[in-house]
């Protein structure tokens, strides 16, 4: 089997868009892998930890915020879609019309209710070796977060525990339990 491109990505991508399929596709090591949607908890975390990141950094004009349709081009020729992801400002003035070619500054994975815990952790060390600031991964089966960086060990943060990210995020918190999907109660809904 010959070894996949980006451009071979692409025409992948091409073709599903053509029949109407809606998948995230990545490019590991020469090989295409297709990742179909998400559960909607994962989903919903993703657009919460989108919308609590983009009331801070879109006023103060910090950088640029991706979900996982968003695809980087990494230094090693692997194209990856983190869940959510972020670029600080002065490294892309202008988004292209293409695929990112740099590692992003924050890059998180959110575990799906398929997923296993220790690929998605490998994933995100992976980022961090590529040059990521922060990785972290959200596991909402146990209520975790995790904060890698490329010193020392990761933190594990959970309820009752508030994220931050002063290296990209100065002066911003948010408290963990916020991350999760809310439950409404019957009085709450109309």
């Amino acid at each position: 089997m010959s070894t996949m491109t980006v451009k071979d990505v692409e025409q992948v991508q091409t073709a599903f868009s053509e029949a109407g399929l809606d998948y995230q596709i990545e490019l590991e090591d020469g090989r295409i892998s297709i990742v179909g949607p998400s559960d909607i908890v994962s989903s919903e975390i993703s657009s919460r930890l989108i919308a609590f990141l983009f009331a801070w950094v879109n006023p103060r004009r910090l950088g640029r915020i991706f979900d996982s349709a968003g695809g980087f081009i990494m230094p090693d020729t692997n194209l990856k879609a983190p869940d959510v992801s972020f670029v600080r400002a002065a490294r892309l003035r202008q988004s292209p019309r293409y695929f990112g070619q740099l590692v992003p500054d924050l890059v998180v994975e959110i575990k799906s209710q398929s997923d296993r815990i220790k690929p998605i952790e490998t994933k995100i060390l992976k980022f961090i070796e590529l040059g990521a600031i922060v990785g972290m991964t959200i596991d909402p089966d146990e209520e975790t977060v995790k904060i890698y960086r490329s010193t020392g060990e990761p933190t594990a943060l959970q309820n009752g525990d508030i994220l931050i990210i002063p290296e990209l995020f100065p002066g911003w918190e948010l408290p963990v339990v916020e991350l999760w999907p809310p439950i409404f109660t019957e009085e709450e809904t109309p």
